[in-house]
């Protein structure tokens, strides 16, 4: 059971990963060491599934965030299999979803440019076997960044 606490505390650890034992304490009114033991169970318990830095793209050289919709030429388990391998090699693609309606998977991807992200799709995306369609949107802006889940 998550208790309120523990909600506070997931809060905490979503806003700063590396969070020390002393400040959890202080923001949940524990110790460091009650801070630390709970923490400890959420990460045993699977709640806490890993830890991440967050980089900052531009300062890595990546100024273009889009979204691209794949929509696949046939629907069987050979396509999606051979799909989710090629997307596996491209860094480019930081996220991938399975969808519902007129496209088959969502991507979003981070690249130097346009014509990086006209690659990717014209050399990469659209000669594999299984891709028949693909669509991409640009990011203009993010006013809400990816933030934790609600707890």
């Amino acid at each position: 059971m998550i208790d309120s606490t523990d909600a506070r505390l997931l809060a905490e650890v979503q806003r700063k990963a590396n969070i020390t034992a002393q400040e959890l304490g202080e923001a949940l009114n524990l110790s460091a060491s009650q801070a630390a033991r709970r923490r400890a169970r959420l990460e045993d318990d699977g709640v806490i599934a890993g830890y991440r830095a967050r980089l900052d793209p531009a300062k890595l050289g990546l100024t273009v965030q889009a979204f691209v919709q794949v929509q696949m030429a046939a629907h069987n388990a050979d396509n999606a299999a051979g799909f989710v391998r090629l997307i596996a090699t491209l860094p480019e693609v930081v996220g991938c979803w399975t969808l519902t309606g007129e496209a088959d998977y969502l991507l979003r991807v981070w690249v130097a440019d346009l014509p990086a992200l006209n690659a990717l799709i014209h050399h990469r995306l659209l000669p594999h076997p299984a891709v028949a369609r693909v669509q991409s949107q640009i990011v203009m802006d993010q006013p809400k960044a990816d933030a934790g889940l609600p707890v």
